[in-house]
């Protein structure tokens, strides 16, 4: 069976969920403008790491506009929340 094709009423139906583009730009750049730029050391509770990017996922379980930052640990990648991190 192939797969369904998603329409135009589909995709405005996700994006009407207020996590468009402009709140993903927002929740980077306010994370980046409090210090959490590529390369810096961070907390993630009490695991260190170190953030490697930026989340700009606009719809799906883990959306930028939540969760902006990519943070690797000794246990893998994580996306996180400004307040799930501690500048270290």
């Amino acid at each position: 069976m192939a797969a369904r094709e998603r329409t135009g009423a589909d995709l405005t139906r996700l994006r009407g969920q207020g996590q468009g583009r402009g709140n993903v730009k927002s929740a980077v750049g306010s994370a980046i403008v409090k210090g959490y730029v590529i390369g810096r050391r961070v907390l993630l509770g009490t695991v260190p790491g170190t953030v490697i990017g930026y989340n700009i996922a606009r719809f799906g379980r883990f959306r930028g506009a939540t969760y902006p930052l990519l943070v690797r640990t000794a246990f893998g990648v994580a996306k996180c929340g400004l307040d799930e991190l501690a500048l270290v």
